[in-house]
This record gives structure tokens, C-alpha cells and sequence, in this order.
């Protein structure tokens, strides 16, 4: 059974840092490429980032540049978005989404097979 498990949110500061995991089962990480989402109620779902382990490509949002890293570790099963500076803007549910394949890092939710239920990050002084 595939199953995508996120972690690692909660409330933090502005300026403050977040890293959030996405544990995978059910299949073997480096089989696929692995995006983060993030959404807020009322809102557009935005693609944060996206990794092939098994070829180490990575992509960010511009909105992100500079300041979020994606990173995996496939003995892990896990994928890890390392997220600072935060701004208010930041807040959202992030959820990571795993689509079969290791060449191309879709940009859209729908493009990908599985997605993990979220977990909720909150930047507010």
C-alpha cells in the first residue's frame, strides 16, 4: 500500500525555519520524482519544489528561490523540505505528492499518482 507521510509543521516566527519530511512506503523513492504543494483556503495550490533522487534534479517556485532546499534520502524512503526565512506568506497546508518516473518533475497536482494528507505551516509573530 503506497502511502505518503508528512511531518515537521507547526507555528514558527517570521524569519524563523521549518523542515518538513515526507516519509514514503509502498514503493521505492528513487522510482519517482517527489513535489511539495502548498495551499490555502481559497487560494491557487502552488508547486513549491520537486526532486529526482535517482537523477538529482530539483526545481523551485520562484517564490521559494533561495530560500527552501529539497533534498532526499533514499535509504530513508524520505524527502525533506528544508524551508527559511519564512514570511507570512509561507503559511499553508504542505502537502508532497509522488508521480512514477524520474526524468520529468511535473509542475501540476494532477500529473501526480499519490499525495500525502499535509501538514499545516503557520509563519505569524
Amino acid at each position: 500500500q503506497v502511502q505518503l507521510v508528512e511531518s515537521g509543521g507547526g507555528l514558527v516566527q517570521p524569519g524563523g525555519s521549518l523542515r518538513l519530511s515526507c516519509i514514503v512506503s509502498g514503493f521505492t523513492l528513487d522510482d519517482y520524482v517527489i513535489g511539495w504543494f502548498r495551499q490555502v483556503p481559497g487560494k491557487d495550490r502552488e508547486g513549491v519544489s520537486g526532486i529526482s533522487t535517482r537523477i538529482g534534479s530539483t526545481y523551485y517556485a520562484d517564490s521559494v528561490k533561495g530560500r527552501f532546499t529539497i533534498s532526499g534520502d533514499n535509504a530513508k524512503n524520505t524527502v525533506f523540505l528544508q524551508m527559511n526565512s519564512l514570511k507570512p506568506e509561507d503559511s499553508a497546508v504542505y502537502r508532497c505528492a509522488a508521480s512514477r518516473g524520474t526524468m520529468y518533475i511535473p509542475r501540476s497536482l494532477y500529473e501526480y499518482d499519490y499525495v500525502g494528507q499535509g501538514t499545516q505551516v503557520t509563519v505569524s509573530s
